[in-house]
């Protein structure tokens, strides 16, 4: 089975997951706009087992329907990494998908909150598009 890694930009905290992800998609809520500094999150979810190598700071934010996610990224170059779901951490692991550094990682499937994506940001044909958080 495959393995990749992700890692924030100085290599200080890396996260290794095995396989294909489970699911690949782009949420654009504001929280999201705001965390990573850029009009959306490009997440990719991938199941148990994942480990994590380094340090991370961790910050917890409630979703909009009431779930908790807990964030981690490097205390040393401010990199969110990965987060998982506060009650579901045995179901899995969400990784930037920036962090894995590669061009030919697979293409989202999901856009989440489409009311909230700029206007010029173009989706990949046959990309499954939800107004907010289908959850």
């Amino acid at each position: 089975m495959q393995s990749r890694t992700a890692a924030c930009c100085c290599g200080q905290l890396r996260v290794e997951v095995r396989g294909e992800p489970g699911a690949v998609g782009l949420c654009h809520c504001f929280a999201c706009q705001r965390r990573t500094g850029s009009v959306f999150a490009a997440l990719a979810a991938f199941p148990p087992p994942y480990k994590v190598f380094g340090k991370a700071t961790e910050y917890v934010r409630t979703g909009d329907q009431g779930a908790r996610f807990r964030f981690r990224f490097c205390p040393v170059c401010g990199t969110t990494l990965f987060h998982t779901e506060e009650g579901c951490e045995d179901s899995g692991v969400a990784v930037a998908v920036g962090a894995f550094a590669d061009p030919a990682f697979p293409p989202p499937q999901e856009s989440v909150y489409d009311c909230r994506r700029h206007p010029w940001v173009q989706l990949p044909p046959g990309t499954t598009t939800y107004e907010k958080d289908p959850d």
